[in-house]
């Protein structure tokens, strides 16, 4: 479990996680929550890459497991 966590804490990747669950939340449809998490996950890693970072493919999957999660809610409401 603390494997896990030091996971999550490295370069705040726990924000990544939260932000495409809200995200997804917000998006009101199972195929919404996933297709606005991959565009945000996206735009973020885009920011990223412009101010010099390299393409982070960890930081854009947790992006979109968030919004998938979100999406299994939205199919169990």
């Amino acid at each position: 479990m603390s494997r896990i966590i030091s996971f999550l804490k490295e370069s705040n990747r726990w924000k990544h996680l939260a932000g495409g669950f809200v995200v997804g939340l917000c998006a009101c449809s199972a195929f919404g929550a996933v297709y606005s998490a991959a565009v945000a996950a996206s735009c973020l890693e885009l920011k990223d890459k412009l101010h010099g970072s390299p393409w982070d493919w960890t930081d854009w999957l947790l992006t979109v497991t968030g919004g998938v999660t979100a999406s299994i809610i939205w199919m169990l409401l």
